[in-house]
C-alpha cells in the first residue's frame, strides 16, 4: 500500500520515539514532528479513545510493519522519510523495544475489562500517592 493511500486520524498518539532522525520526545502541537509514528503508542491508547484507535490500528495493519509476525509491530516508521532499500520505500525502525510491549498489554485488558485499573483502585498506596499528588475527582 502506498503512503498516500493511508488516511490517518488527526490525533494520533504520540511520545518519545526513535525516529530515522534521533530519538526526541515528539508530539504535536509543541515537540518536533518530522512525521515518525509508533503504532505501540497507539495501541496503548485503546482504553482512552477506542474509536480513533481502532481504525488507526486497521489502517496501520495495512502497512508493512510485521504486525502479524512474533514481536509485532514495529515500534516506529516514517513514511515521509524515504528509503530506497526498504521494502515499504520508506523508514521502518529495524528494532523491537521490549519495553513497548508492557503498555500495550496492559491497555488491552483495561479496555477488555478494565482489570488493571480496579485492582489499582483497590491500592491504598496509589490512591494515597495520587490524592498526595494533587489528583481528584473520577475514580478518586
Amino acid at each position: 500500500m502506498s503512503p498516500a493511500a493511508v488516511t490517518w486520524p488527526s490525533n494520533v498518539a504520540c511520545t518519545t520515539i526513535g525516529s530515522n532522525l534521533q530519538v526526541k520526545s515528539r508530539g504535536a502541537p509543541f515537540g518536533p514532528d518530522d512525521g515518525t509514528l509508533a503504532p505501540w503508542v497507539v495501541l496503548a491508547s485503546l482504553p482512552f479513545a477506542p474509536e480513533i484507535v481502532i481504525p488507526t490500528i486497521r489502517a496501520m495493519a495495512q502497512l508493512d510493519l510485521g504486525m502479524t509476525k512474533r514481536y509485532g509491530f514495529k515500534p516506529s516508521f516514517n513514511q515521509t522519510y524515504v528509503v530506497p532499500d526498504s521494502p515499504t520505500g520508506w523508514w521502518v525502525t529495524p528494532h523491537h523495544f521490549g519495553v513497548d510491549q508492557g503498555p500495550v498489554a496492559l491497555m488491552i485488558e483495561n479496555y477488555r475489562t478494565g482489570l488493571i485499573w480496579n485492582i489499582i483502585r483497590q491500592s491504598p498506596y496509589i490512591t494515597a500517592g495520587l490524592r498526595r499528588a494533587g489528583f481528584t475527582g473520577g475514580w478518586l
